[in-house]
């Protein structure tokens, strides 16, 4: 029976988390097995195909804990006389006190069936994300005693309370973060800093290869009309959509252009009025959630992708957005903002543009540029695809977490 290691996920399969798709199925053509277990049902109403190809069996907790309550009881039933149930209960009611909300009474429930259900071959377990995911993770290992470790990526970093992240952080093994700034962040926090780690999510340059039929070196400038703005993303506060709306208010008249959204949210119907209000509703397409097919068919339309990352009002940020990279390996010129780990992708007027956040003035200054410069737009995209591909494979950045993975199923079980 081979050792094998389960990943703890707040929902599985997601459109807006294929990075961590991407990573399971590199991990597993490196020969680790691993066992998924999701905290939500799937919501999204078409998958990615790197789904497909992962061989990992999926296992869904409680996602309500009123319409499973007969399985939570026989969970704690079977769980409240191992030698770690007490520890973890005392963990629970103390974050309880800190932390009174349903969630954390939610996160324990799910926990108890994880500690009861995960398969005895399961030697190490592994949370994508520091909050919910990693708390449930938390306490199932200690009633298991199985170690754990952790990846933090955005959200999960900035809108959960310091001493929760130091206290997850002193009780993993490890954990790993996507981003410099995440990482100087997370070591300020944690008992032992050298415990928290860089490893970028990289890109699948099988699933993102070489675009066809674009240029992709420096070239006579030509005239192409309309220009085609694309951005991928979920109409959420952190993406920064309404500055960018205003921002294609402001480009001039005589300018012909297009812009094209992908992606759902919660905020999407605002935007649609606000678009019709600011007059340029007829420009707009919204796509709405896409498959990651149709999303790289979206890329090669392109002429400009930009993305307005903000920093939201309870401290939600991208860390180093995914379609950033996808973009710039289809050779798409690339405008952003210098929130958070951006410019460790983009170098300002050498791989793209940067401007500043919630800066609709600036933001649409950059984007008139590559509108009427079709020689820049075409520099920018060259160098651009040029740095994802020598710096951003995941074939490269996964080897560190592989080589973390295959130290803990070969490592002596304890007893």
């Amino acid at each position: 029976m081979r050792r094998s290691v389960a990943f703890i996920l707040k929902g599985y399969p997601r459109l807006s988390e294929t990075f961590i798709a991407q990573e399971i199925l590199e991990l597993e053509r490196r020969g680790i097995v691993i066992q998924i277990f999701s905290l939500r049902q799937p919501t999204d109403r078409v998958t990615h195909p790197v789904h497909d190809d992962i061989s990992a069996q999926t296992n869904y907790l409680p996602e309500y804990i009123h319409g499973e309550l007969l399985r939570v009881l026989r969970a704690w039933w079977r769980v409240r006389r191992m030698s770690g149930y007490r520890q973890a209960k005392r963990q629970w009611l103390k974050d309880l006190r800190r932390d009174f909300t349903r969630n954390r009474v939610r996160r324990f429930c799910q926990a108890l069936v994880l500690a009861c259900e995960v398969p005895a071959e399961v030697c190490h377990l592994h949370a994508h994300f520091l909050h919910t995911p990693a708390s449930v993770t938390r306490y199932a290992s200690f009633i298991t005693g199985l170690p754990w470790s952790a990846s933090a990526h955005a959200k999960d970093i900035w809108t959960s309370p310091d001493w929760d992240l130091t206290e997850k952080l002193g009780d993993c093994q490890w954990a790993v973060t996507c981003t410099a700034s995440n990482r100087e962040h997370l070591q300020r926090l944690a008992p032992k800093p050298d415990t928290v780690e860089l490893v970028y999510h990289g890109l699948d340059l099988e699933r993102f290869s070489e675009p066809e039929g674009r240029t992709v070196v420096e070239s006579s400038p030509q005239t192409v009309a309309p220009c085609r703005i694309l951005s991928v993303g979920r109409a959420v506060s952190k993406k920064g959509y309404e500055c960018l709306l205003r921002a294609l208010a402001r480009l001039p008249g005589g300018v012909d252009w297009c812009f094209v959204h992908v992606g759902g949210g919660e905020l999407l119907e605002g935007l649609k009025t606000l678009a019709m209000e600011l007059g340029i509703a007829a420009r707009i397409t919204w796509l709405g959630p896409r498959s990651q097919g149709e999303v790289l068919a979206e890329y090669a339309k392109a002429d400009i992708f930009v993305l307005a990352s903000r920093i939201a009002a309870d401290g939600d940020r991208d860390g180093l957005p995914n379609v950033l990279m996808e973009a710039q390996s289809q050779a798409v010129a690339c405008v952003a903002t210098t929130v958070s780990a951006i410019p460790e992708l983009i170098e300002h007027e050498v791989t793209g543009l940067l401007v500043a956040p919630d800066d609709d003035v600036s933001l649409g200054a950059a984007l008139n540029r590559l509108l009427t410069d079709v020689r820049l737009r075409q520099h920018l995209a060259a160098a651009g695809n040029r740095r994802v591909r020598s710096e951003f494979a995941l074939s490269e950045t996964i080897t560190r977490l592989a080589k973390r993975f295959h130290e803990v199923v070969n490592a002596q079980p304890t007893g």
